[in-house]
């Protein structure tokens, strides 16, 4: 009789010598060249406001797609350009998330895509850098420079994919987007959080 442990966390373990591989390296001239399109399952945006300064409050988009050209032997050459559908907004309150959907806020139905095309990469470090680029948000688009690490590259070991992933952190003021609402109560200054993970195209 076949045991139930073969198709539960045994399993795993069996299989484990199967998924082993080498450690994503943090060395950016290891990383392969060429254009790498979003993973949109393991790619994340988050955003922080303060609530009239009793608390951050926190949120995310998803399902965001874009394409990266890297070149590591000249980090200031990459090229960024992602897309994030707004209605894709979500935070723990059903209420709350429809509301930013609305036209108070972020008005989805009216400006469905928030973009963001690098003008710039600076290095600063060896696996650092500073980018700049055009932020489009609610119809606005300004300049946002971003910190970016890089987290790792390497092969996925179940898509077999060549995978590179970085964090980018920055601050925006959404006022100056448009989206003005409860200003100054509710905060203006927008912390955004990008955990973004890129697979090599063939």
């Amino acid at each position: 009789m076949k045991s139930i442990l073969a198709s539960g966390p045994l399993a795993l373990l069996i299989a484990a010598p199967a998924l082993a591989q080498t450690p994503p390296t943090r060395d950016p001239a290891q990383i392969q060249a060429g254009t790498y399109a979003v993973d949109p399952a393991h790619t994340q945006v988050g955003w922080r406001v303060s609530h009239m300064g009793f608390s951050n409050y926190a949120g995310g988009f998803s399902d965001v797609s874009g394409t990266l050209a890297l070149q590591p032997t000249n980090p200031a050459a990459a090229k960024l350009a992602v897309k994030i559908p707004v209605a894709s907004v979500a935070t723990t309150s059903a209420k709350l998330t429809d509301e930013l959907k609305g036209d108070q806020w972020l008005d989805a139905a009216k400006f469905p895509d928030m973009t963001f095309v690098s003008t710039k990469v600076v290095p600063a470090g060896k696996d650092h850098a500073k980018v700049t680029g055009d932020l489009t948000l609610h119809g606005v688009t300004k300049p946002v420079t971003l910190d970016v690490a890089l987290v790792g590259a390497g092969v996925n070991p179940l898509s077999k994919k060549v995978t590179v992933g970085f964090e980018a952190t920055g601050t925006l003021k959404r006022s100056e987007f448009g989206v003005k609402t409860y200003v100054p109560l509710i905060g203006d200054d927008l912390h955004l959080t990008i955990a973004g993970a890129f697979e090599k195209q063939e």
